[in-house]
């Protein structure tokens, strides 16, 4: 019944699955899903659950890759590419030279790129687990104006399947407002790969956020956060942030370069202040019950 059913989903033409309706091609995605799960479970031959798995996958892709309009595609390939361009950036390790290093440990590094410019990178580590650090930022990402002083507003404009968005940030007041008014427009990318999560993006257009008045629209990208667990310590969390920006405007490098590297190492003192204040440990717990 297995290889039937398989083999009768597969058949399915091309031509009809791009005239079904948007409730039907979901439906026959769903159904690819299922099958995909009982070729893990079912009893019988190999052959017949390995047969059931390449031909759901394809059936799957295929009718995933039809959800998307070619607009809604392109924004996805952007996503893919800054985590691409910003990994690549990390993974180079020549280079980096000190800007900042705090008593706490959190450290900003910095070099220059060929037709880039000057990139940051901070380290920080937060005693906080994983799933706390990446909710606060990914699933609470429009609540971030309300403990970033360096954030004004964060507003996600649309939503393109479970990875990808297009975003609107307005920078708040930088350097006691040495630095005018920005916003950004970014497509952005959240991918997990085993025990860590890469939150990556890039500027990008966006028909219905034109540049606002009173702001200045700044580009950034590709750009991207690392978290993973701590080897020795699955509670805390190492984070590092991926900073390329270009301010626009006229700007004295001397100040973009201070400005940016600050930003950074006060983003990761916000960062524990909320994370600490959304999810207290026991004995953040225990102080408050003795005072």
């Amino acid at each position: 019944m297995l290889p039937a059913t398989s083999k009768l989903c597969a058949a399915i033409s091309y031509r009809h699955l791009r005239n079904m309706t948007g409730l039907r091609r979901t439906a026959v995605v769903a159904l690819s899903h299922e099958l995909e799960k009982l070729a893990l479970v079912a009893p019988g031959p190999s052959k017949w659950i390995n047969q059931v798995r390449r031909r759901s996958s394809l059936l799957s892709s295929r009718l995933e890759e039809k959800l998307y309009s070619d607009v809604e595609m392109s924004y996805i390939t952007q996503g893919e590419e800054a985590i691409k361009k910003s990994m690549s950036i990390l993974g180079d390790q020549d280079g980096w030279k000190i800007e900042i290093q705090s008593g706490n440990g959190d450290k900003v590094l910095s070099k220059v790129l060929p037709d880039i410019g000057k990139v940051f990178k901070l380290e920080a580590v937060l005693e906080q687990a994983l799933d706390n650090v990446y909710g606060e930022l990914v699933d609470n990402m429009e609540k971030m104006g309300e403990w970033n002083p360096n954030v004004k507003e964060v507003k996600i404009l649309q939503k393109i399947g479970k990875d990808t968005m297009i975003t609107h940030e307005k920078a708040g007041d930088v350097a006691g407002n040495i630095i005018d008014p920005r916003d950004f427009v970014s497509v952005r990318c959240n991918k997990r790969r085993g025990s860590t999560c890469i939150l990556a993006g890039m500027s990008t257009r966006f028909g219905d956020m034109p540049e606002q008045k009173g702001y200045i629209r700044a580009e950034n990208g590709p750009t991207c956060m690392v978290l993973h667990p701590m080897a020795e310590d699955h509670t805390k969390t190492k984070l590092t942030w991926l900073l390329n920006v270009d301010l626009k405007g006229w700007l004295p490098k001397s100040i973009i370069n201070q400005v940016l590297s600050q930003t950074q190492v006060d983003f990761a003192m916000h960062l524990r202040t909320r994370v600490k204040a959304t999810h207290p440990t026991p004995s953040d717990n225990s102080s408050q019950l003795f005072k």
